[in-house]
């Protein structure tokens, strides 16, 4: 069955630099005995092929393909292919031709028109895609965090595109690394230096949820006039404020 059929159905790891520590992010079982660090019991297979580039509505989706992404998840990804780019190859079974991994990727290349996808390779029969397809994402979900790592992470990333803010904010508040209060930023910005915030403001606003969305639309189309010059803010939305305060203020005067 070709991609068209699933097409609209509702439906990733940082590069380490330095030495890696085999008994390195073992938990314990939460009795406080760390668990028996896991290794292979069996000599390395590599069932990877080689890779290539396959014409999108080509590729075949997995009839057994239980995953259902609902709207966020599909925004956040659409939001990041747009940050950075497409990093993460679709996997083939060569064999079947059917799709083992990415299944989302494909359905939102197919639905912005774009034409060819990178692919990675594997041979395996039907048993073995049925158990890669069942425990891909079952396994990364079992990771937990390291909460200190994932902080300093999520400071260090800076996104324009609002379906990543959001994305962010879930995860980093689902992850507790995040206080969840109304005025959660606003006491961490006002905990900080004076050198360290000036020339920057935090200001905070209550809104009813119709006032809410008409702001979001408001900053949207302020931001669809063009990048912002001039300024030393980095933050989308407070430029984009500044922008709609200094049109009406150039309208109805100062």
């Amino acid at each position: 069955m070709r991609w068209s059929a699933y097409g609209d159905s509702p439906r990733s790891a940082p590069g380490y630099a330095g030495t890696l520590d085999v008994a390195a992010n073992v938990t314990d079982d939460g009795g406080g005995m760390a668990k028996s660090i896991a290794k292979l019991n069996k000599p390395l297979r590599n069932r990877i092929i080689g890779s290539g580039v396959e014409q999108v509505d080509q590729l075949l989706a997995n009839p057994l393909n239980f995953r259902l992404h609902p709207d966020n998840q599909q925004q956040a990804l659409a939001g990041a292919i747009d940050d950075i780019g497409f990093i993460r190859s679709v996997t083939v079974n060569k064999r079947t031709g059917r799709v083992i991994d990415g299944h989302l990727r494909v359905t939102l290349a197919l639905r912005s028109g774009v034409q060819e996808l990178p692919v990675e390779y594997v041979d395996l029969d039907e048993a073995e895609e049925a158990q890669a397809l069942l425990s891909l994402d079952p396994i990364a979900a079992m990771a937990a965090s390291d909460k200190a790592k994932l902080d300093e992470l999520m400071r260090q990333v800076q996104s324009d595109d609002e379906r990543v803010q959001a994305m962010m904010g879930e995860f980093a508040e689902r992850e507790g690394i995040v206080p969840v209060s109304e005025n959660s930023w606003a006491d961490a910005f006002s905990a900080l230096p004076d050198e360290d915030r000036a020339p920057f403001q935090q200001m905070t606003f209550t809104l009813h949820d119709t006032q809410a969305e008409t702001v979001k639309e408001a900053l949207s189309a302020a931001k669809s006039l063009g990048e912002f010059v001039e300024t030393e803010n980095e933050n989308s939305n407070g430029n984009a404020l500044a922008r709609i305060c200094e049109m009406f203020l150039g309208e109805h005067g100062r």
